[in-house]
């Protein structure tokens, strides 16, 4: 009798189909069943005294919240399939820069960082950037664009030891995330890229400054949740980028 004995090659490729697998189920189940916990929460609930998380659905969280976070992070959510090329390459061109790199921006989008939030640990490695980009597109293939808003408004850091929408509600206005209005959600978004270095509850000059910035994005943008917005803001794209391509072609 012939013994069937694995090569490394088929080691290899029954290990990446069973990842495939269990990342593609994994992301399945999270599009119907709230995440428990992420590994930062794991580690924060350690190192801080209080830790704060409530989950809220999103029609359980003032319609200024997600808007809020579109406006400040990731203007083009609605249109993107979860990367925005234009960024990545600014953030590439930055970096060639090398007095320029301790400043460099991230290019993440709000998928991307709920990939990351929910699948991943914390880091900045190669291999990490990877998985985060492969859960990216399965999340944007699998679940929509609401789904990935509640999760990350649920899954964010606003804060030592706290997470979510509500609360950051509950800690900077004492009420629920339901009756934010929209410069209190403002506020909270400028918190989100670093919700330990400043504080909503004496905002500087610069978060005060970021705050009305992001208000009047979300006055030019408009409710993008709402699809004839989306069509309007499009039509609107599409009308700059004709006159970028023309504006070329004179040159």
């Amino acid at each position: 009798m012939r013994r069937y004995v694995l090569t490394p090659l088929k080691w290899l490729g029954a290990t990446a189909f069973w990842c495939v697998v269990v990342s593609v189920l994994w992301v399945l189940l999270l599009g119907a069943v709230d995440p428990p916990v992420t590994w930062i929460m794991v580690q924060q609930s350690n190192e801080q005294k209080d830790f704060a998380r409530t989950w809220k659905d999103l029609d359980e969280i003032s319609l200024w919240m997600p808007l809020a976070v579109i406006a400040s992070e990731d203007q083009k959510f609605m249109d993107h399939n979860g990367f925005d090329m234009e960024a990545l390459e600014k953030a590439w061109a930055e970096y060639d820069k090398p007095k320029r790199r301790s400043k460099l921006k991230g290019a993440s989008t709000i998928s991307q960082q709920t990939a990351k939030n929910v699948f991943l640990w914390d880091g900045r490695t190669l291999l990490r950037k990877g998985i985060e980009a492969w859960f990216t597109l399965l999340i944007e293939t699998f679940w929509n664009k609401e789904r990935i808003l509640e999760v990350y408004l649920n899954v964010a850091e606003t804060g030592a030891g706290r997470f979510g929408a509500e609360a950051a509600a509950q800690h900077c206005f004492g009420k629920p995330a339901a009756k934010l209005s929209q410069s209190q959600t403002a506020l909270i978004a400028v918190l989100l890229p670093s919700p330990r270095r400043y504080s909503c509850k004496k905002p500087g000059p610069f978060t005060g400054r970021r705050q009305a910035w992001v208000v009047r994005n979300m006055n030019n943008l408009g409710n993008v949740l709402d699809l004839a917005i989306r069509e309007r803001n499009e039509k609107a794209l599409q009308a700059k980028e004709e006159r970028k391509a023309r504006r070329k072609k004179k040159k």
